[in-house]
């Protein structure tokens, strides 16, 4: 009953409209006043939550990430994936994923590559000849693996639900192998559409214009060497990371490419306030429901309820792929990693799944989510810069879905993928 009283109270809280992070805050008031908790030691939660040093990732990666967005690096690393891949038939959507591929490992943020990459190459493809919807869907799917490769700030939330036991290290170097495998999938799908769609092929770059290019793209790509660098060499953690990629972000932003003005910085500035305080409550609140939870033994009681069902490793994790999937197209991703991790981690240490595997399986399940309808943040944001409805562009990427679910499948029963990466180099 108990359990019923917490979860049900957050589910009518969505319902009606309210936002998650409230939503996750009263429900769980409401749970401890159930079991008589006091108000006290729900507040002291709330606080704990927030008041841990590997969060200072976050602010960190998202300003570094909107730095770069809007200082021109993002078209600098689409010129430099067109001097690679955009000579060959259907190359501006190879140019895309590669694009994606290089701004999602130096921002991390799937949003962020939808939008600086889309409003790049959307027009561009379009001018070429490609059909809008098709040009949104490429953008759209080939920006799910910014949340896998480092510094995905998913992972430092993932890192964080599960109580501090998973590195957020480990996390970065497994998020690598399924982030190039995803988007050598979406390449080779980009491929057959453009042989059978007969897309145009875009023109060699001579050798002088194309080492201009890596040469101006290099300042933005020493960003990812820097960071992985940092962190495998033990020079900084994780963490310290971040306030080095923030540092030549804007090194980088203001006194190489100069094409950002610094009038603008005070607006880029309180825009990623806005954006950090929405997670920070979201992570207090969701620490309190986690206490709650706790308390009331539901993760036993759901680890229980899954080895009841089947014993085999592999029959669980589908079901629990389709329970994430679902979940990933009814709420955003952040809340899900704070509120199912805590959940979810007995139910696969308990049938013998690295907690780093499955911190890649829940990033890739969420991430499909925020493509997806009815709330899919990324899937929004691609269909309104490349100004087409979400049902053409949903249209448009079934394709996409087929092949990201493959990649599903692949991380989620080929554990090397993940764990490759991190046994070799930490």
């Amino acid at each position: 009953m108990d359990a019923l009283i917490l979860l049900g109270s957050f589910i009518v809280l969505i319902l009606l409209g309210m936002p998650v992070a409230y939503a996750l805050g009263l429900s769980a008031l409401i749970g401890a006043w159930y079991i008589d908790i006091p108000l006290q030691a729900m507040m002291i939660q709330v606080a704990g939550g927030v008041n841990k040093f590997s969060l200072l990732a976050i602010p960190f990666f998202v300003l570094a990430g909107a730095i770069m967005a809007e200082g021109g690096m993002s078209r600098r690393l689409v010129a430099f994936a067109g001097v690679l891949v955009g000579f060959v038939r259907g190359g501006l959507s190879l140019v895309n994923i590669m694009a994606s591929t290089f701004f999602g490992a130096i921002s991390g943020s799937s949003v962020a590559d939808t939008a600086s990459v889309g409003s790049v190459l959307i027009p561009e493809m379009e001018r070429k000849g490609y059909p809008r919807e098709f040009s949104t869907a490429v953008t759209v799917s080939g920006s799910v693996q910014a949340l896998l490769t480092p510094p995905s700030h998913n992972s430092v939330l993932y890192s964080l639900a599960a109580g501090g036991t998973v590195s957020i290290a480990s996390l970065f170097m497994a998020g690598v192998m399924p982030g190039l495998l995803l988007s050598a999938v979406m390449m080779g799908l980009c491929l057959v559409f453009a042989k059978k769609r007969n897309y145009p092929k875009g023109e060699v770059i001579p050798l002088r214009q194309a080492l201009k290019i890596a040469g101006e793209a290099l300042w933005g790509l020493m960003a990812m060497v820097i960071i992985l660098g940092g962190i495998l060499s033990g020079v900084f953690t994780a963490t310290e990371s971040a306030a080095v990629a923030v540092v030549w972000s804007f090194f980088v932003t203001m006194f190489i490419y100069r094409d950002y003005k610094w009038r603008d910085l005070p607006k880029l500035m309180h825009r990623t306030v806005r954006t950090i305080s929405i997670v920070m409550i979201l992570i207090g609140f969701a620490a309190s429901f986690g206490y709650v939870m706790t308390l009331m033994q539901i993760p036993s009681k759901i680890t229980t309820a899954f080895l009841t069902l089947s014993d085999n490793r592999y029959v669980i994790l589908m079901c629990i792929n389709f329970m994430l999937l679902l979940l990933g197209t009814v709420m955003d991703m952040a809340p899900l990693i704070l509120i199912l991790t805590p959940i979810l981690l007995p139910v696969i240490t308990g049938i013998g799944v690295d907690p780093v595997h499955f911190g890649m399986i829940m990033l890739v399940n969420l991430g499909i989510g925020l493509i997806t309808p009815p709330v899919g943040a990324v899937l929004f944001v691609g269909s309104a810069i490349g100004k087409v409805s979400i049902e053409s562009t949903v249209k448009a990427l079934l394709p996409f879905y087929l092949a990201l679910f493959l990649v599903l499948m692949a991380v989620t029963y080929i554990p090397a993928i993940s764990l490759w990466l991190p046994s070799v180099v930490l």
